[in-house]
């Protein structure tokens, strides 16, 4: 697309009438709340964004988005910035509950109304299950999760998908695992129920004992048809695998800090491991890493996830035009 395409007024794209109206004013709150359909919408979008280079368009100027992030992040929030401001919106946005009034006392449901009034879309990141919901019954402009407790991170798993459809021109057909703390990680349970949005061949569900995958994870796999199994070592599987889903195991998600002290370090990608693995695998990490992939891998073939990162702003800048009804 030529760079002025940048400076088309909004209106213009708007009756062009290639619009679908599935996304627009919709709240984003599980990845399950989604079609496969919605989402291949969305890797359409998403596609057009991308091969625009980082041209700013201006579909969303006037409108504010707000970035209510109770919770430190770093590729969430800069990715959410970043995708607003290359359509044109403006941010305002904070970090940490001492940045705001909710270190004086200030409730959760008062700090949305606040943020209601002041933008066009909120970004919400909160550390309890159902935070997100809870804003979106609240306000009247769209809310999107971007992760709150221990089972949603929608966008993420937007991203994810997208990498991988991006790698092997295809979600469907695959052997997948999805390696480390299935309890707790919300990228990896939101990863999971998306596959089930999918036809994969198979899916390892790898972890220690511990952070085995809720009951609810299993039960979703079962009732949508899901092949899978639940080990406990990747190198029992390594071969057969294509796409290989790594998360870290998160300390600060773990109400019994012993708990935590008995699953640290409990595994690592190394290249050793990688050695009996399929030339084409590839490996996703919703970062941060810690220890749990050696800095060998990292300049391996087999590391795809600095690739899927920089997807974020893509697939996110794809998001908010749906949402507010914008063709790109």
């Amino acid at each position: 697309m030529c760079p002025l395409t940048a400076y088309i007024p909004v209106s213009h794209y708007v009756v062009m009438g290639f619009v679908k109206l599935g996304f627009k004013g919709r709240d984003v709150i599980s990845i399950l709340d989604f079609s496969r359909e919605d989402l291949e919408e969305l890797f359409a979008y998403a596609d057009r964004i991308e091969k625009m280079g980082r041209v700013k368009l201006r579909v969303l100027e006037g409108k504010i988005i707000a970035l209510a992030f109770f919770e430190p992040s770093t590729r969430t929030r800069l990715s959410f910035e970043t995708a607003a401001k290359r359509l044109g919106a403006d941010v305002i946005s904070f970090s940490g509950e001492e940045a705001i009034s909710v270190a004086k006392g200030e409730n959760l449901a008062d700090t949305i109304r606040m943020l209601d009034n002041y933008s066009d879309l909120i970004v919400i990141r909160h550390r309890y299950e159902g935070a997100a919901k809870f804003a979106a019954e609240i306000a009247k402009n769209p809310v999107i999760n971007a992760g709150d407790g221990k089972q949603h991170h929608p966008t993420q798993a937007m991203i994810d998908l997208y990498t991988v459809k991006k790698l092997y021109g295809t979600i469907d057909g695959l052997t997948y695992a999805v390696v480390g703390d299935l309890r707790y990680g919300r990228a990896a349970t939101s990863f999971i129920y998306a596959l089930t949005l999918f036809k994969p061949k198979f899916v390892y569900l790898v972890s220690p004992p511990l952070l085995r995958a809720r009951p609810e994870t299993l039960k979703l796999l079962q009732e949508r048809g899901i092949r899978f199994k639940e080990v406990e070592n990747i190198g029992d599987v390594i071969s057969d695998v294509d796409v290989m889903y790594v998360t870290r195991i998160q300390k600060e998600r773990f109400p019994d800090p012993l708990e935590y002290e008995k699953v640290k370090g409990s595994y690592k990608i190394t290249m050793d491991i990688l050695s009996h693995a399929k030339k084409e695998l590839r490996i996703l990490h919703p970062l941060p890493k810690v220890d749990e992939i050696d800095p060998e891998v990292d300049k391996s073939p087999y590391a795809a996830y600095f690739l899927q990162a920089a997807y974020g702003v893509p697939v996110r800048m794809a998001l908010l035009a749906l949402i507010f009804g914008v063709e790109i």
